[in-house]
């Protein structure tokens, strides 16, 4: 059941960095870009965040740690705030999703699910 009062939307986009890739030792290097959108009533600020980064293998790589890109952005109700950040896996595709641990105004704590999103390096299906 979501509480309507503590709404933070959360969408995301990737893109592949072949510059800073190695095919050859396996690294494939993927720039994202976040936008947080405050749709509830509370202001609330971004305190933590604790992602799952899951490899074509299977190999799953669990990262928590406190805000975002050395920042945490308080967003008022309608407020939005974007960053772009990167990541590193060991095979051409893979994907990434989590969660942001939030804390309003009033004392409450929330969450604000970050919704699956694919990292795919071009040309990598023969």
């Amino acid at each position: 059941m979501a509480n309507k009062e503590y709404c933070v939307e959360v969408t995301a986009e990737s893109s592949y960095v072949e510059e800073r890739s190695n095919v050859a030792a396996d690294v494939y290097v993927f720039s994202y870009r976040i936008r947080l959108t405050n749709s509830g009533t509370k202001t609330a600020q971004l305190i933590s965040r604790h992602w799952f980064i899951t490899e074509a293998d299977g190999k799953v790589q669990e990262v928590r740690g406190m805000g975002v890109v050395g920042e945490n952005p308080r967003l008022e109700p309608g407020q939005s705030y974007e960053y772009s950040s990167w990541s590193q896996i060991g095979t051409p595709f893979g994907s990434m999703k989590g969660s942001y641990q939030m804390l309003a105004d009033d004392g409450q704590r929330f969450e604000a699910e970050i919704p699956e999103f694919q990292l795919v390096a071009p040309r990598v299906l023969h």
